[in-house]
């Protein structure tokens, strides 16, 4: 401040100003009902899809068991040993939106991103109860009279409805859907369900209903590095400058003669979720909604102009138009696409495989770290090993184990009950847990590689784990 200039307060940041999308009817707009309809009826009503895996498997179709350490999805099935599905989902849906965004931008963000179809939602009863653009933003503005009282309270009544709604269907994925529902409607739902429930849907009400645009802005880190995905045949949302400018007020009857079509009616602004003004260019908060592009649509057929002033296309069109030339044929094959799609072959080759091959059987073994091994009164030596059996069918099965590699070697299980090697009993869906041991005449020598063979006794099926014989402590003489 200098000297003798009169103290004024210094504004470094500008307030928050809340937005108010005006409603807009248009292709795109259809095209995000239908996404919003589609999502939502998928979310809600997916958990009560039933599956039949058979009488010792839970029969819904989508369903992530914690307390059996199960993911089921319609036909498949996840252990918790088989995480590597899980990260090759996770890495395939990431190429994939990558992939989608190199050839047409945002579009996951302006259609089916969770954020946008529950704010699209919330924006949807705000303005049946409120109205619409002008009358929701007089009516916040203004006094606390008796209608925005009443207004207000419906209003947030509902968003909070459809956040436990929205809660409630998300703890269904976690518990089976029919009878959570039965335990709610009865009042006897456990304390960490409502926990849960209690906290989603507060999460819910307040992400869409107050944060809204600011958590694509600054909280989703797609918004930040999503231009490393674009080039200049990326289809995003554009003004056509050449066409549009100088842009000024119009009269019916007036000529177009040295002017440009846009009108300064800022339809496009009043209708943007964000609350950006395209005519300045592509910006980072811009999801690709294509909400501006009916709104500036329904204004040209208003003035018998074409349509597209703003539109769907990507920068080198856009560049062509300026330079006068005639815009080439869209590129949706290009190296950056080519290397999403060999990516996503791979990985998805891999999951393939891995799902090809995946056993319904599995054996595991770990050596005994204290005692290594034990010197009895015969002279044989004992080596004890813990071997879990993974049953992954549904069915109760039995298991013969044999050991290979080790002359007249003994096996007996550990066992309060009357258990031999060759009769392991290990329920459908379980992990069977087993002490075995193993005697054999041997000298006090180096390690001896074995081989844990397990068959399956249904159907022949085997499988082999090796681990060692152990005889003389490591390092001793």
């Amino acid at each position: 401040m200098t000297a003798g200039a009169p103290e004024q307060d210094i504004q470094l940041f500008k307030k928050q100003e809340r937005i108010y999308p005006r409603r807009v009817s248009g292709i795109y707009r259809n095209l995000k009902w239908i996404a919003m309809i589609v999502c939502l009826g998928i979310y809600y009503t997916t958990p009560f899809i039933r599956w039949d895996r058979g009488p010792n498997a839970p029969d819904q179709a989508v369903l992530i068991d914690l307390s059996r350490g199960r993911a089921y999805w319609f036909w498949f099935e996840i252990w918790p040993q088989e995480i590597y599905i899980l990260t090759g989902v996770l890495i395939t849906a990431a190429i994939g939106l990558f992939l989608v965004t190199s050839l047409l931008g945002r579009v996951w963000c302006g259609y089916f991103c969770f954020q946008t179809v529950w704010t699209d939602l919330y924006i949807w009863v705000e303005r049946i109860v409120q109205g619409d653009r002008n009358k929701r933003k007089k009516l916040r503005e203004g006094p606390w009279t008796f209608e925005k009282i009443y207004k207000m309270i419906i209003t947030h009544i509902l968003w909070l409805a459809i956040g436990w709604f929205t809660a409630g269907s998300f703890v269904l994925y976690f518990n089976d859907a029919p009878t959570l529902v039965h335990d709610f409607l009865t009042f006897n739902v456990s304390s960490t369900v409502m926990m849960f429930v209690i906290g989603l849907t507060l999460s819910t009400y307040i992400m869409a209903g107050f944060a809204r645009e600011q958590v694509c802005t600054f909280m989703c880190p797609y918004a930040r590095f999503q231009s490393a995905m674009f080039d200049k045949d990326t289809l995003i949302i554009g003004y056509d400058v050449d066409r549009g400018e100088p842009r000024g007020k119009h009269k019916k009857g007036d000529s177009w003669d040295g002017r440009g079509h846009c009108i300064d009616c800022t339809a496009c602004v009043q209708v943007c979720p964000m609350g950006i003004d395209i005519r300045h260019g592509l910006q980072m908060e811009c999801i690709a909604c294509g909400l501006c592009i009916d709104a500036c649509d329904d204004v040209m057929t208003k003035l018998d102009l074409p349509k597209g002033l703003i539109r769907y296309d990507t920068e080198n069109r856009l560049e062509a138009c300026h330079d006068g030339k005639k815009p080439d044929k869209l590129h949706f094959i290009r190296p950056r696409t080519l290397y999403y799609m060999a990516i996503l072959c791979v990985v998805g080759g891999l999951m393939l495989y891995a799902l090809v091959t995946r056993t319904p059987l599995e054996l595991n073994v770990l050596h005994d770290r204290n005692p290594l091994f034990v010197h009895l009164t015969g002279g044989e030596i004992r080596n004890g090993y813990d071997i879990k059996i993974l049953n992954k069918t549904h069915e109760h099965r039995n298991y013969a184990l044999e050991v290979e590699g080790l002359e007249q070697a003994k096996l007996s299980i550990k066992s309060a009950g009357d258990v031999t090697p060759d009769q392991l009993y290990v329920e459908a869906d379980k992990v069977g847990h087993f002490h075995v041991l193993v005697e054999a005449p041997l000298e006090p020598q180096k390690p001896v590689n074995i081989m844990f063979r397990l068959v399956d006794k249904a159907n022949g099926h085997a499988v082999e784990h090796e681990s060692v014989f152990m005889s003389k402590r490591p390092g001793a003489r």
